[in-house]
Order: C-alpha cells, then structure tokens, then sequence
C-alpha cells in the first residue's frame, strides 16, 4: 500500500522519498521532467545545512559524489584595499560541528543522486508525469497521467514538494506572500577558471554589480551577481553569458582575474529576490516543504539549509509518539509550522540585512558600504547577516534580529496566525 506520495522529484522530494523510504514508509515521488536541468540555484549547502544533511544520513552521499567544500570566506569591495579584504577573511569550518564548510554540487547531480538512492531504497518514481491533482482531507487523494494512462493513488498523506510554483500549493488554495523585489539576482555556471582558489568562495561588489563565487572543483564556478531592477535586460541575449563574466572581473576582487578565460557552462537566468511566505505548510492529508513551504532571498543561499531542516522535522514528525499509528493528523506538524515560521522570519531579515549592503549601488550606497564595513569591526551584530547564511537562524542571539527589524525598514510580512491544527 502507498501509504505518502510525494508531488515533487527534485532535490527536496528525492531526498524526503530517501529518509521515508529508510524508516520502512512506502512512498511514491511524481515528477512531471523527463530530466533534470540546470535550475541556477540549488547549489550551495551553508555549513548548518551540511549538519542537518548529516543527521539525514545524506551528506556522505553527497561528497562521495563529487560534492566540493569551501573553506575560506572573503568579501571584497570597493571601498577597500584588496589586501585590507583578504585580512578580513575567515575560514568556515566553525560554523557546524563536523562539517568542514559550504558544500556544492551541481543542481541537476543532486537530483539524479537522490533519485538512485530512492530507487536502490525502494521508492517508486514515476517521471514524466501531467495532469496532476490534489484532494486534500482525511482520505488525500492523487490522480496523475503518464505514458499508460490515467491513475489514481490513496495515501494516507501527500507532500508538497514541487518548488517555487508548487501546483499542489495553488490547487488547495493555500495564501502565498511574496515581498516586493529590491534587486534581480542571476546565476551562470562557467568552466575553465582553474586559477580560481578551490577552497575559496567570495562576494564582491564594484560599480553597478554584486558578484559571488562558488568553486564547484575541477575549474568549475557558479556564479551569481546581484544588480537593479530598472536593469532587467542585462544579461539576455546570446552576447549575455559573456557579458557576465566580463562583469564579474573586478578590480576590488585580484582573484576574480581567474575568470577573464572562463567560458559559460550552463544557461544563464535571472530571477526576482523576493522573500515568500504561505499561509499553511500542512492541511489535513497534506504537508509542504522546500521552496513549496515558501523560500528565502536567494542572496544568502539558504534554499537547501532549509529544505534539510523541513525534511528532519517533518520525518521526526512522522516517527514520533503522534504518528506511530502512521493516523497522521495535521497537529503533528505544529512544531515543523513554528519552527518554519520563525526559521523564515529570521533568515529573512538576514537576507533584507544583506541586500542592504551587496544589492544598492550608487554614490550613496557606496559611502554606507564604506562606512557599515568600518562600524562592523566593532558592532559584531552587523554581521549577522552572514553569520546566519553560514551558521543558520540560531547561530546569533535572537535580540540580534530584534535590532535588525528595529534599526531598519524592512517590508511587513502578513500577521497570520498560526494555525493549531497545522
């Protein structure tokens, strides 16, 4: 008997399937692709998430697979001497206990890693799937169409874990705030940078651009770069890759001269910044996770850290003293609801605190950058931001986030309650 399906193959469901599948559940994943693609994010796991991979049993896998840490952290700007940022640089091993740094791996590996180890673990997967829908209540029900037709299945829960744009999200009617945007964010993969440190990630921000860099090993980085919404058109274009990378070899940064012979290695997309939040993460039959739960400012990278974190409570949720009946009624997942909420508030003002700084451009930024960097030598809670993104909402104290909302005008997030029952 199918006792969980879940609506989502990706790095979220393929996981979740994994952890499910070890502890004796019968799952089945949906996937509509017939093949996974360079979604330009969904590629960096920060140190607290590598922890929480850990404790899932999914982190070795992930380095036996070619999975590249990062060690050192630097952020260079204009308004500093390159030597001056390389004095400022800190390694990232003390960020989670057992876990060296950031780890990458590629968007498209992880999900075919995920998805032979669900299979090798029992859980079946179907790809290519169309024409989804969802019945929520205490009896869920799934119908799908593949390539033999017409199903339908009846577990005793489904799982949301179909992204950004989840369908099982929209059909259940679940609200969904997203803030307004204050920058776009791009990402290009690019090869051939082999002078590019191995161990060494770093944000830069020059002019009119904000780059960071991700080693993935083997002369391979993924880049991202921050820049303003009125210039949405800057990087399309068959000239666009390119132009890229020609913007990212700033001066501020000396190793960014290693990408001056790189070459693009995979699409190159841009996307809005925008916090998002929903109204529920579980209904009765139904629980979201991943960005189908609400996903933070890719600014900071917190997309996997954060699924890693659903995906254990939601499990711990599912094994614990309620759910031992495998009944499975919403109020088992009111401690994974708090928990997201505030883990999402917290992050996300990180990330507004973030932005501030490597996402404005300008005379008058530039002077506040200058200025934020000299008072952040003495004022540790201006780097909260980071030690977040790195370490996660915990790793600073919680009046940290008291003073980012009271010493700057971030948007308000709609007041919802949180539901006892989800």
């Amino acid at each position: 008997m199918t006792e969980i399906v879940i609506v989502g193959g990706g790095i979220a469901g393929g996981a979740m399937s994994i952890v499910l599948a070890r502890a004796g559940i019968e799952v089945v994943v949906l996937e509509r692709s017939a093949a996974y693609e360079d979604r330009v994010r969904g590629e960096w796991l920060a140190p607290w998430g590598g922890a929480e991979a850990n404790e899932l049993g999914l982190y070795d896998s992930l380095r036996e697979a070619g999975g590249h840490t990062i060690t050192v952290h630097t952020t260079y700007d204009e308004t500093m001497e390159p030597a001056h940022a390389k004095e400022r640089s800190f390694t990232l091993e003390t960020f989670a206990d057992g876990i060296d740094g950031p780890l990458c791996l590629g968007h498209p590996a992880s999900c075919d890693l995920y998805e032979r180890i669900a299979r090798d673990a029992g859980v079946q997967i179907h790809r290519g799937v169309s024409a989804i829908r969802i019945e929520a209540g205490i009896a869920p029900t799934v119908h799908y169409t593949d390539a033999d037709g017409e199903h339908t299945l009846r577990p005793k829960l489904i799982i949301g874990a179909d992204g950004r744009d989840s369908t099982v999200r929209r059909q259940l009617g679940i609200s969904h705030h997203e803030d307004p945007a204050h920058h776009l964010f791009a990402g290009l993969l690019v090869e051939n940078a082999a002078a590019w440190p191995e161990d060494h990630q770093a944000i830069a921000t020059e002019g009119d651009m904000s780059f960071l860099a991700f080693p993935q090993g083997a002369g391979r980085v993924r880049l991202y770069a921050a820049y303003a919404l009125q210039q949405k058109g800057r990087f399309s274009g068959p000239d666009g890759p390119q132009h890229f990378i020609d913007s990212c070899v700033m001066k501020c940064c000396p190793d960014a001269e290693a990408l001056s012979e790189a070459r693009p290695a995979g699409p190159c997309r841009s996307f809005k910044n925008s916090d998002t939040i929903v109204q529920h993460v579980a209904l009765p039959g139904v629980v979201l996770v991943g960005d189908a739960a609400g996903h933070n400012d890719p600014l900071i990278g917190q997309g996997l850290s954060i699924t890693m974190r659903d995906l254990r409570l939601v499990r711990d949720a599912l094994l614990g003293e309620s759910g031992a009946e495998r009944n499975w009624p919403p109020r088992i997942f009111t401690d994974y609801a708090r928990d997201r909420r505030e883990r999402l508030r917290r992050l996300r003002l990180a990330a507004c605190l973030q932005s501030r700084i490597e996402a404005e451009f300008g005379d008058e930024a530039r002077t506040r950058r200058g200025e934020f960097f000299t008072e952040m030598e003495t004022n540790p809670l201006l780097g909260a931001g980071l030690t977040a993104a790195l370490g996660g909402p915990e790793a600073i104290p919680a009046e940290a986030y008291d003073f980012l909302e009271s010493a700057f005008d971030f948007p308000a997030w709609p007041a919802w309650p949180l539901d006892p029952d989800a």
